[in-house]
């Protein structure tokens, strides 16, 4: 299952908004209102929940400064990673989409695909706020 966000503008630098989406505690800036856990448990991982959710364990799988960043299930139960495209548009500005890919059974997908779509949908939207 793969889903995309809507590629969104942040007056940041490529550069910029990779160093901060490189540490992990900046992702609780990003997190949905409805967020009922989120917890840095190390260097490079963190756990979230979100209300009526399972938690979830995300680790830092891959970084290539300045345009993508791997975002991996710490979990083989839910196979899934999020990978944040970075692109440079200006010296102080550049645009970013975020890429889910997940390998469920279809009654699972069809389960999260919602969810999970509106979930990255508002971590693009707030990557203004960082």
């Amino acid at each position: 299952m793969n889903l995309e966000s809507p590629k969104v503008t942040v007056p940041k630098s490529a550069q910029e908004l990779f160093d901060l989406l490189s540490d992990v505690k900046n992702f609780e800036k990003l997190m949905p209102e409805n967020i009922a856990k989120f917890e840095v448990i190390g260097e490079d991982s963190f756990i979230f929940g979100l209300k009526g959710m399972p938690e979830i364990k995300l680790k830092m799988k891959e970084k290539v400064a300045p345009n993508k960043i791997v975002l991996g299930a710490a979990s083989d139960k839910l196979p899934f990673t999020l990978v944040s495209n970075i692109e440079s548009l200006s010296d102080n500005s550049s645009a970013v989409k975020l890429d889910f890919e997940g390998e469920f059974n279809p009654m699972m997908a069809m389960m999260v695909k919602g969810p999970i779509g509106k979930f990255i949908e508002t971590l693009a939207t707030n990557m203004s706020k960082l």
